[in-house]
């Protein structure tokens, strides 16, 4: 699957280094999977084999560094991740903790390692975590190589709040005394900074906000919008998330049935993207159900994980982008890429997304959880052509002068002087 949390890393280092900062993008876990030009290190710290290895069984936490560099390449990890599902909270409980322990978890030999290539070869001024749960190896750095640490919070609690007992307790104990000794952290909305600043028992002001940006260097990245279809086809609407029931493609299938019964409206198809793992195969089979139920079948049309090519030609074929997700969410990247489109948005009155439509006026909010309000917002787009249009250009303007990457890169650079200051 494309991360979220490694498409805004990999952006971020793009944007750094066009600025003219020495930025270095180190892969944890397992090479980095972005649908732009890879900008990290050919290289992965805390490779997913031996992390794992080392938690099952204390024989691995002794075994030669030699030894491990054998299931730390690249090549291994590429093949063994993309045969593999995505990792489960439910699963994970005794290794998120024992990572956020750092220097008392059964990962020791790879901070270790981490540290020893930080000090002897990369040799950085600065770090910056793109994720929570990596602030175990915070304290290490801080004491042993006298650098500041800086952390992106980007949607943690998701993951945590699924843990089962004991361990998840445990891990916001510990995230919470990890976060507490970080130089500086960065949330990506208004809405996360409080909701972590709760979470984590920090002053608000403690938590910087620097929204993810998109590239739009030169007007060609993303393009401009590309043509519709005829105004007397049907009207398509996208969805582009991990294929999963936390997002809501199955309100949006509901909405389209709802909207389908007004003979009023022109005939609207549901065109959906994404990442789908092979345990939510039934999910994805139950949306197609639903839609052939209501005689819909022809109407929705499942694209797969395009590249980022099929994307930007998937996201301009829009006539309207929907994210009904059940939970609030931190970031928004996808609404961005569809703004980036002139794509307008009907997104639920949560998260992230409440602060994006009030900012920017790119596309309308409604009540979460609800197909039928849902197909209320999507109906007052398709009666109104004009508002559909005014929505569409004041989300592209928005991507062009406020959530563009070129901003993100300046305001994050400014935090790091900050904090070495």
């Amino acid at each position: 699957m494309y991360c979220g949390s490694c498409l805004h890393g990999n952006a971020l280092v793009a944007a750094l280094r066009e600025a003219g900062t020495d930025a270095m993008l180190l892969p944890m876990y397992a090479p980095l999977r972005t649908d732009a030009d890879s900008e990290s290190l050919e290289y992965v710290a805390f490779g997913g084999v031996n992390v794992y290895l080392q938690q099952r069984w204390s024989l691995f936490q002794r075994t030669p560094w030699m030894f491990d560099r054998l299931l730390d390449r690249p090549a291994l990890l590429r093949w063994l991740t993309r045969r593999s599902a995505t990792t489960r909270p439910s699963e994970l409980g005794p290794l998120t903790v024992s990572m956020l322990r750092g220097e008392d978890g059964r990962q020791r030999k790879e901070l270790e390692k981490l540290l020893h290539l930080l000090d002897h070869t990369l040799r950085p001024d600065v770090i910056h975590l793109n994720n929570a749960l990596l602030t175990g190896v915070a304290p290490a750095i801080q004491r042993r190589l006298r650098i500041p640490v800086v952390c992106s919070l980007t949607g943690e609690d998701a993951f945590l709040d699924k843990l089962p007992p004991p361990h998840r307790e445990e891990a916001w104990r510990l995230l919470r005394e990890r976060a507490a000794g970080l130089d500086a952290r960065i949330a990506l909305s208004r809405y996360f900074a409080g909701a972590m600043a709760e979470r984590l028992a920090l002053p608000g002001e403690s938590i910087d906000v620097i929204p993810p940006g998109i590239h739009v260097a030169h007007g060609a990245d993303p393009p401009a919008p590309g043509p519709k279809p005829a105004a007397g086809g049907p009207f398509r609407v996208g969805f582009f998330s991990r294929i999963a029931p936390e997002k809501g493609l199955h309100l949006l299938a509901e909405a389209v049935g709802l909207l389908a019964t007004d003979a009023s409206l022109r005939p609207v198809e549901l065109h959906a993207a994404g990442y789908l793992d092979p345990a939510d195969r039934p999910y994805l089979t139950e949306v197609e159900h639903r839609m052939a139920t209501v005689g819909l079948a022809d109407r929705f049309h499942y694209h797969g994980a395009p590249d980022r090519a099929g994307k930007t030609t998937l996201l301009q074929s829009f006539d309207l982008f929907s994210l009904p997700t059940l939970l609030p969410e931190s970031k928004g990247l996808p609404v961005l890429e569809a703004w980036a489109a002139g794509v307008p948005a009907v997104l639920p009155h949560h998260g992230v997304f409440v602060e994006l439509v009030e900012d920017t006026g790119g596309g309308l909010l409604h009540e979460p959880g609800s197909a039928a309000l849902l197909a209320e917002a999507i109906a007052a787009m398709l009666r109104d052509p004009a508002l559909a249009a005014a929505c569409g250009r004041r989300a592209r303007t928005a991507v062009c002068e406020q959530y563009n990457a070129a901003t993100m890169a300046a305001r994050t650079v400014a935090l790091y002087q900050r904090t070495l200051r």
